[in-house]
């Protein structure tokens, strides 16, 4: 009974957004496989999947797109990597934030593809093509979406990819955008090329419209990831930086002139913690992590050199020599406590710490 009852209690486990989204990926995917069974065509439910030239009339299909992997290997590869994935992320977020984050990165690069469609079709003419011959389904964009936020959460993290190729987190978005980049050249934009939306619309919503809610001094919550460990040049060569850098400011300034994102919150210097993905709670823990890591190392500087010291006039001294006393530790951890605050302060002025 206790075997049968585990799989029940693993799926109680599972944060209730997570549950929600993999069972209907599940459930629309089956339901297509039983349509284009019994019709034999693979645009058999455009009411289901997005072909640009019948969307206009099924408005909804920009989200239910999402939840159809139109063969059985897209859907085990979705349902190997995005409910873990999303499984993590809504414990650290909540529920409302991954929802929203599912949705932009679904909603969005689906409604880009179809715009992109329509003007492809506006100047070529070719609605067998551009309208009614592409189908786009799936959760590649979402894949990429998540990838994109685990460079900002785990970014120095290691992956072992099929047991041989090994890479930091933070390289796998732009491979993956890369592999997209490739397979439109040669012809097949649909639907790789919401691999490349999926990135965009996800950097956008993590950087500056993604709520944090946390221990933020002055009460309130802050918005999206400010921080220049996660700006927009960390995803190209530096070679490409200078113009890069122009269009980013360009957009940004332009962005808010016109109010199109929320404001960053309180700055660090301001008395607030900087918003980052885990929260204020969470960033107050990281740089007391850090400030410790220093502490440690300023204190072995310090007692290096009476070391060495003590042990080479050892040889001079004449006589027994006393024993330490017990409590020799003790104003060793007073001393310690008591630089921590100082070193505590020192990293909060200055801001992140690069490894």
């Amino acid at each position: 009974m206790a075997i049968l009852s585990t799989p029940f209690h693993y799926v109680a486990s599972v944060p209730p957004v997570t549950r929600a989204f993999t069972g209907a990926t599940v459930f629309a995917s089956l339901f297509y496989y039983w349509i284009r069974w019994q019709t034999n065509d693979p645009h058999a439910a455009p009411w289901l999947t997005l072909i640009p030239g019948s969307s206009v009339f099924y408005p909804w299909t920009f989200v239910t797109a999402g939840l159809v992997e139109t063969n059985l290997i897209e859907l085990a590869v979705t349902l190997l990597l995005v409910p873990a994935s999303l499984r993590y992320m809504e414990r650290l977020w909540g529920t409302i934030e991954t929802l929203k984050f599912i949705l932009v990165s679904i909603a969005i690069p689906n409604i880009i593809s179809f715009v992109l469609n329509w003007i492809e079709f506006v100047a070529t003419k070719n609605a067998d093509l551009f309208l009614y011959g592409m189908q786009y389904h799936g959760q590649m964009a979402l894949q990429t979406a998540v990838l994109v936020a685990f460079t900002q959460i785990i970014p120095e993290h290691q992956v072992q990819i099929f047991g041989i190729f090994r890479a930091r987190v933070k390289s796998l978005p732009m491979a993956y955008v890369t592999l997209s980049t490739v397979l439109c050249l040669i012809g097949l934009q649909c639907p790789y090329i919401l691999i490349q939306f999926g990135w965009l619309a996800a950097y956008v919503f993590l950087r500056f419209y993604k709520k944090n809610t946390g221990d933020v001094m002055g009460g309130g919550s802050t918005y999206g990831d400010h921080s220049e460990t996660f700006a927009f040049l960390i995803w190209f060569p530096p070679f490409v930086h200078k113009p890069v850098t122009l269009l980013a400011n360009t957009i940004h300034s332009l962005a808010t002139r016109f109010h199109l994102i929320p404001s960053a919150g309180p700055d660090l210097e301001a008395g607030g913690y900087a918003p980052v993905p885990g929260g204020a709670r969470a960033e107050a823990e990281r740089r007391r992590a850090m400030a410790l890591k220093a502490l440690d190392q300023r204190m072995a500087n310090s007692h290096s050199p009476s070391t060495s010291q003590s042990q080479a006039e050892s040889p001079r001294s004449a006589g027994p020599r006393a024993p330490a006393p017990a409590h020799t530790s003790v104003p060793l951890q007073t001393e310690r406590s008591r630089n921590m605050s100082e070193v505590e302060v020192d990293i909060g002025k200055s801001g992140d710490i690069e490894k």
